[in-house]
């Protein structure tokens, strides 16, 4: 291909990524001090899936507040300390030519469970084993999982003000891109969808109460950041009838350029536990092409496998950016490989030197 679209740039505000293919964020449970602090395994992780030559690194889920954590194994950004540690990730990532970016995440009701590593139960981890108190917009359990508290009104703006303190301080630890996590059941999910809110407040019922939340914590991020670019990642339907669908979606998109965001992240599910999900190769490709018609750039994500997969979804106008998990775990060159059988005229500046003998 003489310029495949796969290996284009895309600028976002000010900020110029240097692909399409993007890393999506994935959860390593690896903190095993459970302060939130990345360590080496998340320096050679995100430094390899940079030098691999992705265009942009979205750090995983990383908590607001120690309570928003999946599993005590997880990465923070609720105190200053650790910003020191954020900037080494940066100034690695950068070190690649990646961008790098972080998913600002508060687990809600589906916090505090043990870590999805082999070797650990499932469902919540106890206090008595290290966990704690969860807290959603209603008292109702995802699953199996402990009840959570529901949040009383007075407590959301902490809730908003602790995205703002934690994109701070990853905006002060040198990161490119900010990501708002308001899918898969978490907490701001939640809070969307009739399933897991049934509050009869200003932040219950219709949908401009249940998105009230996300609305507002995209406006104070935007607010104190106004050239960063901001990407909200929403699961885009449940896959069960009366839950936050596609149309639904559609007008969240509308509010949030509204708000300032500049790109959405489409995935779905994650907030019933057996939901019947079709799962297959880019199954989750036709709701980002649903929404690529609305105020904002889409990126799509889901079982894509193969660099025609990749760049077909781009060429074909179903989004702007690609955002691939797993198989970059299996290969974390993906990239390098996908831009030479594509035949970029980017491969080779994407290919690290020191590697060229090898002609990934």
């Amino acid at each position: 291909m003489a310029n495949p679209h796969l290996f284009r740039p895309i600028t976002l505000r000010d900020v110029e990524v240097r692909n399409r293919l993007w890393v999506s964020p994935m959860c390593q449970y690896s903190v095993s001090e459970h302060d939130g602090v990345p360590r080496d395994w998340h320096l050679q992780h995100l430094g390899g899936l940079a030098r691999g030559g992705a265009g942009l690194v979205m750090v995983e889920a990383t908590a607001v507040v120690p309570q928003g954590r999946i599993s005590p194994r997880d990465l923070g950004l609720w105190d200053d300390a650790h910003i020191p540690a954020f900037a080494r990730l940066a100034e690695i990532v950068h070190a690649h030519g990646a961008r790098i970016g972080v998913q600002l995440a508060h687990a809600g009701r589906k916090a505090s469970t043990y870590p999805w590593l082999p070797g650990f139960p499932g469902g919540t981890q106890p206090a008595a084993a290290g966990g704690w108190d969860t807290v959603g917009p209603s008292a109702l359990a995802f699953g199996e999982y402990a009840p959570p508290r529901a949040l009383d009104a007075a407590e959301l703006p902490g809730i908003v003000a602790a995205f703002v303190a934690a994109a701070n301080r990853a905006v002060s630890a040198g990161f490119d891109v900010l990501e708002l996590h308001a899918a898969h059941g978490y907490l701001l999910h939640s809070f969307l969808s009739p399933f897991s809110n049934r509050r009869e407040d200003g932040y219950g019922g219709d949908l401009p109460s249940r998105a009230r939340l996300l609305r507002e914590a995209t406006r104070a991020v935007r607010a104190a950041h106004p050239t960063v670019p901001l990407v909200v990642r929403i699961s885009a339907t449940e896959w069960v009838d009366g839950g936050f669908d596609l149309t639904d979606a559609r007008q969240l998109v509308d509010w949030l350029a509204a708000d300032g965001a500049d790109l959405v992240d489409v995935s779905s599910a994650a907030n019933l536990p057996q939901a019947p999900i079709p799962v297959g190769p880019g199954y989750q490709v036709p709701l980002a092409s649903a929404l690529r018609d609305g105020p904002l750039p889409v990126g799509a994500v889901g079982m894509i496998t193969s660099a025609v997969q990749a760049e077909t979804i781009l060429a074909t106008g179903q989004a702007d950016i690609v955002s691939l998990g797993r198989p970059l775990l299996g290969d974390p060159h993906l990239p390098l490989r996908w831009a030479r059988e594509l035949r970029a005229p980017a491969a080779e500046s994407l290919l690290p030197p020191q590697y060229h003998r090898a002609r990934l």
